[in-house]
């Protein structure tokens, strides 16, 4: 699990927002809603890159695990976790595609350092962050941890 540790993934503003929000209001699970097959599929942690205007690392969960299936299964099984607040919403995100990803984890943190992208790039030895998301080492994990604290 050592190169696998963490994941950085890129999330909207608005479902920032709202994965705060819920984690103010005492929610302890969470869950991200992706078309198709999403990673990650294994990790311990994620770190949220929140995309403009933000365009920052605002944050930090453990991950938990990563559910793939048919929209109306995944909803069934822990859509009431996700950001999106009503079936009729999910069904609207999800629109029609066949395949959906439901990522889910806990324990949020909010960073109270918030770090531009180009800086976590940086320190990871990476040049641009992919729209899926990337893996990373403990090491990496742990020293982005450090300087979002």
């Amino acid at each position: 699990m050592t190169q696998k540790y963490g994941f950085v993934m890129m999330i909207q503003q608005k479902w920032w927002n709202r994965f705060v929000s819920d984690h103010h209001n005492g929610k302890p699970i969470q869950s991200y809603v992706q078309k198709g097959e999403a990673p990650p599929k294994s990790a311990l942690v994620i770190l949220f890159y929140v995309t403009k205007p933000t365009a920052q690392i605002a944050g930090w969960g453990e991950f938990m695990e990563r559910t793939v299936g048919k929209p109306m299964d995944v909803w069934g099984k822990n859509g009431k976790e996700s950001v999106l607040r009503s079936e009729r919403e999910y069904k609207e995100f999800v629109g029609d595609w066949p395949t959906v990803s439901l990522i889910r984890f806990e324990n949020l943190v909010e960073a109270a350092h918030a770090m531009p992208l180009n800086d976590i790039l940086s320190l990871l030895g990476k040049e641009r962050l992919s729209r899926k998301g990337f893996y990373v080492d403990r090491e990496g994990t742990e020293k982005a941890i450090a300087l979002l604290e």
